[in-house]
């Protein structure tokens, strides 16, 4: 297991054993977030301490931080970097308002405390020579205002009109230092004391940046989870050579970033979907790896992300996957539709049990995304990939079942836009096997599917649809000529007992009997529901749901064997 140092420091000895060092907090990370009430409650929270437990000697633990020693042998913050930057910013707010003080014992003292904590020393006179020369340095790639948190610790000073959040919180705990300290002018230098050595931080100090990470991610603690991506974009920024370059990289990291929000996606996922992509160009059927440990290579040198069209590519792929999340067309003019039609089986592999769909998806998009042939190859392939993930999961309802199937329709998607897959297609088969599947998590995808298939169903169905049971799960046997209900139960939750019908509806159609819910599915836009207005009887029974069940596996594989018996790359079983 690799090295780590766990141990209990106070501010002051944490940030005083900093000479000649720094804590970095590196471009990967998030900028600076904390805003004006996260640093009033941490005030508040000490302040109260002061007067309070701190009398008793109890100490007040602020969590840990988690740090790995870098090449330069500068404890780099991977957990922890808020609160630690806006301590630096209450500790220079404190030195401040000690340099405005007449000097007598107590404030010397309280300088001397609070200088090595913020500076190196002179290691003769114990005072500071050079205040450039701060115990933190902030180099995250798309925080424009670093030189401004640099600035207020050299200084002390902060521009009264400055909007970024190392000003806005400097300036906070300034105004909270000279109120305190008119206030209360006795148990302001207390409060000061309090701060330095009450505060405790437990540092876990890592011999690797991975250790860091995977500690990182496993602890409670306040701030997010860092992301792959985040690793990413700070390789991405370090390979820009100019300043130039590097802030239009910032700009479209940013509309990246907007773009996955809007889409429901993380910038995780695009990169995910991306690693699939590349592995279909260089033909890698492999098991696939974590994402961070694909990218970084066996070497860590990230050379999978020394691409210059990568940018370009994920951009594209990321207003793709928004396109299909919220129909919403990328802002700039591409050749690509999405149609209804193709809509109609996207909608269907939206409820597939994983998302192993999206990896060929993404792969036919990159190739084929400048073909005026578009649309009409992607639903070819939306048909195919349908009709074999649904009909591999009613004969084998695993991931490992497809795993190999996808790797290799991605190849062959990169090369030649075919799916490369391996099918059993024995029909009797599929319509037994399709029995369990009635109430599995399949059940309403194929419910779906089944819904799509009817030649009259012409547009989307609303997300929010419902399942609806055609004979209720609740209902007085009276009105259905003394089946019991025990002689029912098994036919429930049959596939024929089932239908697609808008979430209204559904609440509207209730537990009601058959012949009254005929009623209110004549309101329907779903063109199975209609039929089911229409139908000639007034009772369902039995007899109903099995002719109804039959029709629907008909449908289904005749849908599966239509799709894939022309597959040209198809592998037989």
């Amino acid at each position: 297991m690799a090295e780590l140092h766990v141990s209990k420091k106070t501010i002051a000895k944490l940030f005083s054993e900093m000479q000649n060092k720094k804590f970095i907090i590196p471009d990967f990370q998030r900028p600076y977030k904390w805003d004006v009430e996260k640093c009033e409650t941490l005030w508040n929270d000490i302040e109260n301490f002061t007067v309070t437990d701190a009398k008793t000697g109890v100490d007040y633990f602020l969590g840990t931080i988690v740090t790995y020693d870098n090449a330069n042998k500068n404890p780099e913050v991977i957990d922890g970097q808020q609160r630690i930057t806006s301590f630096f910013l209450m500790l220079r707010a404190f030195y401040r308002k000690l340099e405005d003080m007449p000097e007598d014992e107590d404030v010397i003292g309280l300088k001397n405390q609070l200088a090595p904590c913020i500076w190196d020393i002179n290691p003769i006179s114990q005072k500071v020579s050079d205040m450039s020369k701060i115990h933190i340095e902030s180099q995250v790639a798309t925080e424009e205002d670093n030189e401004t948190f640099h600035e207020i610790l050299k200084t002390g000073n902060a521009h009264p009109d400055a909007s970024d959040n190392y000003s806005i919180n400097y300036r906070f705990f300034k105004q909270k230092c000279d109120e305190y300290a008119t206030q209360n002018p006795m148990q302001w230098k207390e409060l000061c004391v309090t701060i330095l050595q009450k505060c405790i931080i437990l540092p876990i100090d890592c011999e690797a940046q991975d250790t860091a990470l995977t500690i990182f991610s496993t602890l409670n603690d306040r701030g997010l989870p860092l992301a792959d991506s985040d690793i990413f974009k700070a390789q991405l920024y370090r390979l820009a050579e100019t300043e130039e370059k590097r802030k239009s990289f910032t700009a479209t990291w940013k509309d990246l970033t907007n773009i996955c929000k809007q889409g429901g996606l993380s910038l995780d996922d695009i990169f995910r979907y991306y690693t699939h992509v590349l592995r279909a160009r260089s033909e890698d059927k492999s098991k696939e790896v974590g994402l961070r440990k694909f990218y970084a290579g066996a070497d860590n040198k990230y050379q999978r992300l020394r691409n210059d069209k990568i940018m370009d590519e994920i951009m594209a792929l990321a207003n793709f996957w928004r396109y299909i999340n919220i129909d919403k067309a990328p802002d700039e003019d591409v050749y690509y539709k999405i149609s209804t039609e193709a809509r109609m089986y996207l909608h269907c592999l939206i409820h597939y049990p994983n998302e192993f769909w999206k990896y060929p998806l993404s792969v036919f998009f990159l190739k084929n995304q400048d073909s005026s042939s578009f649309d009409e190859d992607f639903i070819k392939i939306l048909k195919k990939l349908v009709a074999f993930l649904f009909s591999k999961f009613i004969e084998a309802p695993t991931v490992n079942a497809v795993k190999d199937d996808i790797y290799s329709s991605c190849i062959s998607l990169n090369n030649d836009n075919n799916l490369q897959i391996r099918v059993n297609l024995n029909e009797e088969l599929l319509i037994t096997q399709l029995d369990s599947h009635s109430s599995s998590k399949l059940t309403r995808a194929l419910l779906l599917l089944d819904a799509y298939l009817n030649p009259n169903q012409l547009e989307l169905i609303p997300p929010t649809f419902d399942i609806e049971h055609i004979l209720p799960k609740k209902w007085q046997e009276a009105n259905y000529n003394g089946w019991s209900f025990q002689e029912a139960s098994q036919y429930l939750d049959r596939l024929g007992n089932k239908i697609v019908l808008e979430k209204k509806l559904n609440i509207q159609a209730g537990n009601g009997y058959f012949g009254v819910k005929k009623q209110r599915y004549n309101s329907s836009k779903i063109a199975s529901v209609l039929d089911m207005s229409n139908y000639p009887k007034n009772d369902w029974i039995k007899e109903d749901i099995e002719k109804r069940e039959a029709q629907i596996k008909v449908n289904l594989v005749k849908f599966f064997t239509d799709q894939l018996i022309n597959i040209s790359s198809m592998v037989r079983e």
